[in-house]
């Protein structure tokens, strides 16, 4: 592939990465504006987030099989139009029921995106070469997460909460047409794990997003109902109802959402549900502190987004800093440290205004940093052959139902009323669950790589053949693989 296709890959893989982080950040700010443009409850601004991440943490995985498939490009061009068409949509939208389903509809679009921005980078370069352009992409992303809370108060202050949605547009068709130069080799196709290996987890897909949405409503009717009423009990019971029938369909399919070979690794199994519960307790308390500065202490869009920017500051510097703690102290000590200050920041979120709510921020964004460094560092170490789009759809699946189920929580916890300061306090006890996954991962940096499968070496995961190497020879792969996830990083 030449030099100059490299870069353009390189283009379209920062945009469109660059173009969800934007949307999300974005969209923080403008949500209490939406709700008084509209005339919407706080639990229906709460599902236009909730359905756009109910569409993608159901599809992801399924959409990065797809694009192991048919081809990563294709998937992007289709996922990146059909998010500008859902953005414009929005921007017209008469009412929230409107909002609430083009936000859905933007949702499976996003999903068909984001895995292929970062398994695009892959098909592109050569693994000694990849480092470079996975650092960009992480600091791109940064950087649009840092400009968005800055830029929504902007726009939502000056031209509305539409104007939100009307920015994608122009994005999304520059990055459509790029896409259309990029050409990559074709992926390297999965090993056959059994009968119909290629045909898509839809199954399992749909039971997840109806055991999410299911348990998204019951928590949302909690403030109108109560824990103890009828509705609240039978949504709670159904939504563990749903999650038996996925459990039991999962170990029986040929083809679950999570691949066996990458089910079996404790680290990275550890690293995903470290990765849902952090991201739970922090997107949202990033909710209900948007509403508690808004609508209970009278702060305007622009000033509610200059007190979040320390957040996706120290995200950014505090990231370089989280690999350089992996390295020394390896990923347990990394991940346990960064969950207790995502704690600490959550609970201090309901202390006043002003410089205490920015250190709250910044303390939150310096913790959300080391736990995303460590549990990416473990899950894109070496991922097996074939299952590039399949372990980056699983890590996004935990970041997008983590801030699902976060979202409902403060939701149901009183998020936009006197009660918010007690929706942080309940959010920073589900962040603190995330310390026993962290407890799990690996002591030292060389001990456990990414892809390390019980009973499995390199050259043999995702197969189901038993090790061929000792104990040394696994620690000297397992060392150079998590080398170079941190290089990466």
């Amino acid at each position: 592939m030449t030099r100059a296709r490299q870069r353009i890959a390189l283009l379209v893989s920062v945009g469109g990465a660059m173009l969800v982080a934007l949307d999300g950040t974005v969209l923080s700010v403008a949500q209490p504006s939406l709700r008084r443009d509209l005339g919407a409850s706080v639990a229906q601004v709460q599902w236009t987030s909730t359905a756009y991440l109910l569409a993608v943490a159901a599809l992801l995985v399924t959409a990065g099989r797809l694009g192991d498939r048919y081809g990563h490009p294709r998937l992007l061009l289709v996922g990146v139009l059909g998010f500008a068409a859902a953005s414009a949509g929005i921007a017209l939208a008469p009412g929230v029921g409107w909002v609430i389903a083009l936000r859905a509809a933007q949702g499976v679009f996003g999903a068909l995106l984001q895995p292929a921005t970062l398994a695009l980078l892959r098909l592109a370069y050569p693994a000694d070469r990849l480092s470079a352009p996975v650092a960009v992409r992480t600091s791109a992303i940064g950087a649009a997460a840092a400009a968005g809370p800055l830029l929504g108060g902007v726009l939502v202050a000056h031209a509305g909460w539409r104007s939100v949605f009307v920015l994608n547009v122009p994005i999304a068709l520059v990055i459509a047409a790029l896409v259309l130069a990029v050409r990559v080799p074709a992926p390297d196709r999965p090993p056959q794990a059994g009968p119909g290996p290629d045909r898509p987890a839809l199954t399992g897909a749909a039971l997840l997003a109806a055991a999410l949405a299911v348990l998204v409503h019951a928590l949302a009717g909690v403030p109108a109902h109560g824990w103890t009423a009828p509705p609240t009990l039978l949504g709670l019971g159904g939504a563990v109802a749903l999650a038996a029938v996925l459990v039991r369909h999962e170990r029986r399919a040929a083809q679950p959402l999570v691949p066996a070979a990458v089910a079996r690794s404790r680290p990275v199994a550890a690293s995903m549900a470290l990765l849902l519960a952090v991201s739970a307790g922090m997107f949202g308390a990033l909710f209900a502190a948007t509403f508690l500065l808004q609508d209970v202490r009278g702060l305007g869009p622009l000033a509610t987004g200059l007190l979040v920017l320390p957040l996706t500051g120290c995200m950014v510097a505090g990231a370089p800093l989280a690999g350089l703690a992996l390295r020394r102290y390896g990923p347990r000590r990394t991940a346990l440290a960064g969950t207790g200050l995502v704690v600490l920041g959550v609970a201090g979120l309901g202390a006043g205004v002003g410089p205490a709510v920015m250190a709250a921020f910044a303390v939150l964004g310096a913790g959300f940093a080391a736990v995303m460094v460590t549990a990416t560092g473990t899950v894109v170490g070496d991922a097996p052959a074939g299952y590039a789009g399949v372990v980056g759809g699983l890590k996004q699946t935990a970041m997008n139902v983590g801030p699902t189920l976060g979202i409902a929580v403060a939701a149901g916890g009183g998020a936009g009323s006197g009660a918010a300061p007690t929706a942080l306090f309940a959010l920073a006890a589900l962040a603190a669950v995330g310390l026993l996954p962290a407890s799990l991962l690996p002591r030292g940096a060389g001990r456990t790589a990414a892809g390390d499968v019980v009973g499995e070496d390199a050259g043999q995961r995702g197969q189901g053949r038993p090790a061929a190497d000792g104990p040394a020879d696994r620690e000297r792969w397992q060392g150079r693989d998590r080398d170079e996830a941190q290089r990466a990083l």
